[in-house]
């Protein structure tokens, strides 16, 4: 098979090609046959992570090859079996933050073996020995490629297809580019998956607007309902593009379904970042693994409207201080868990149901004013429909603020902006829409402006777009927190025109199309009645 690799032609800025993780797709997705996709998601992600590990491992070899093989480095004064001894000690690799590949686990070894029938196997034995070499991994990497029903020649094709992925040239890391390709990957089987692939990934555009609108520099960042990690691998984007370092922010999250755990597990460690997931997957309302976290910023999309989330066995948590939330929806039951673990100073953003915004049933409409009357909503964006995978729901955005005051430039105590963002966004196929970088830029310019950043310009209000609006103004309008109820109307360009002369021109067009009607009926009448139909 011939290698794909990524240097030439147009360029990311990773030195990856344009378009080369939808012709990856391409090829992996025909080899998938009658797979089902959550099936062949864990067989494909298993070996990018693979591959990923296996790299990455080799990098680090190659240069300690080099540095014992340099007659003016510390180690050429030692005998050649100690110097060469260096390359397979894995402490020389854990103290790097790279993970100790065993031998029978190296990429090459495997791709030596993709045409034999044991390749599944191989893998499934490759898997086992990185997890007992790194504790970090232990329970999160599938193992099962040696299963009757997996295809052995689709899958050692599919080890030469991941092995195509090559670095491009010497500052492009592998980990960026196959970082890249299994978020990809990610949204690609979310989209197969329909509604079930939601449940483990929020569209990339979604993450990227919380991002900007937090723009989470420094500190603690928590997602409670982590999905596949994809807040967290944003995050460390956002911070290290706008100057910052990795270890800037610390990283906590959770996760309730083990599958799910483990593919945020390989996607940090594949992004290299460190984070606190627990050692397994939980309930964050039965069993909040963090109790004692207060974070910086919280970037979450948790499950909406989950019925069943035991919310007759905690009537009495801590975490309820505005309402006890309703036990057929927790809505207000994530949004208090939120609240509970921010920071003083902290930040929030939520991704959440449209019908949070104004639900009065079961207690929601009082927990909601609860909310607003401590002066924790800082703004709200009603989102254009289409984003999900999972789900066909409108959405919105809520930004909580723990002190307003506080908001970096501008005091906005008993305030709350309010953005109308339905109109945003482009279809890219036929049921799924994308907001684009410009719309992206428009809301999080907007919020930024109105906290008062000097970077931003100055905030207006833009009639059907978006509008600061008081407590006060809240309240009266029953604590509903829809964007729509008080933007108002875009403003509609006046093309000049006098009323009178646009009534008389309307009117006189408007005669001229019923005189067409009637002439056109006539005609119709009159080929009927020749062919013998009609009076």
């Amino acid at each position: 098979m011939a290698q794909l690799t990524l240097n030439g032609g147009k360029n990311t800025n990773n030195g990856a090609t344009l378009g080369f993780e939808s012709k990856l797709w391409e090829a992996a997705d025909k080899l998938r046959s009658n797979m089902d996709a959550a099936e062949y998601k864990h067989v494909v992600l298993g070996l990018i992570f693979l591959k990923y590990i296996s790299d990455s491992f080799r990098e680090r070899f190659e240069h300690l090859n080099a540095e014992v093989s340099n007659p003016e480095s510390e180690w050429y004064v030692a005998e050649p079996e100690q110097r060469y001894a260096v390359l397979e000690d894995p402490d020389e690799y854990l103290a790097e933050n790279i993970f100790w590949v065993p031998k029978e686990a190296r990429w090459s070894f495997l791709q030596a073996n993709a045409k034999s029938p044991k390749v599944g196997v191989l893998v499934d034995e490759a898997m086992v020995a990185i997890e007992k070499s790194n504790p970090t991994l232990r329970g999160v990497l599938p193992k099962d490629f040696g299963r009757a029903s997996l295809d052995k020649q689709r899958l050692g094709e599919l080890v030469d297809l991941i092995g195509s992925v090559a670095v491009g040239d010497r500052e492009s890391r592998s980990k960026d580019i196959l970082g890249r390709v299994y978020e990809y990957f990610l949204s690609q089987f979310a989209s197969a998956e329909g509604k079930k692939g939601g449940q483990f990934y929020t569209p990339r555009c979604v993450v990227r607007t919380l991002v900007a609108m937090l723009t989470p520099y420094q500190g603690r960042v928590y997602d409670p309902a982590c999905g596949s990690g994809g807040m967290f691998v944003q995050s460390e984007e956002f911070t290290e593009a706008h100057g910052g370092r990795r270890n800037d922010i610390s990283v906590y999250g959770q996760e309730s379904n083990p599958t799910t755990w483990r593919l945020a597990k390989m996607n940090l460690a594949i992004r290299g970042i460190e984070g606190n997931l627990g050692d397994h997957a939980a309930d964050s309302f039965t069993n909040d693994l963090h109790k004692d976290l207060k974070a910086d910023y919280i970037l979450v999309n948790p499950p909406f409207n989950m019925k069943d989330w035991g919310g007759e066995k905690l009537r009495q948590d801590v975490r309820w201080k505005y309402g006890i939330p309703p036990k057929n929806n927790a809505n207000f039951a994530w949004m208090q868990h939120f609240i509970h673990h921010l920071a003083p100073t902290g930040q929030a953003g939520v991704v959440l149901a449209n019908g949070s915004m104004s639900s009065n049933s079961s207690g929601e409409g009082e927990i909601r004013r609860n909310i607003v009357e401590d002066d924790l909503v800082d703004c709200m964006v009603a989102l254009p429909g289409q984003l999900f995978y999972s789900t066909q729901i409108p959405a919105c955005l809520w930004f909580l603020s723990r002190d307003k005051r506080n908001n970096r430039f501008r005091d906005r105590r008993r305030q709350i902006l309010f953005i109308d963002a339905r109109k945003l966004g482009t279809m890219v196929d036929r049921t799924h829409r994308e907001l684009t970088d410009e719309d992206i830029d428009r809301i999080a310019g907007t919020y930024h402006a109105w906290r008062g950043d000097p970077d931003a310009g100055e905030y207006e209000d833009v009639p059907g777009f978006c509008r600061s609006v008081a407590v006060e103004e809240v309240a009266e309008h029953g604590y509903v927190l829809t964007p729509g109820r008080y933007v108002g109307a875009e403003e509609v360009e006046d093309d000049g025109e006098p009323f009178e002369e646009k009534m008389e021109r309307l009117t006189a067009e408007l005669a001229e199309q019923f005189r067409e009607s009637e002439r056109l009926e006539g005609e119709i009448r009159g080929n009927l009645k020749g062919l013998g139909y009609g009076e």
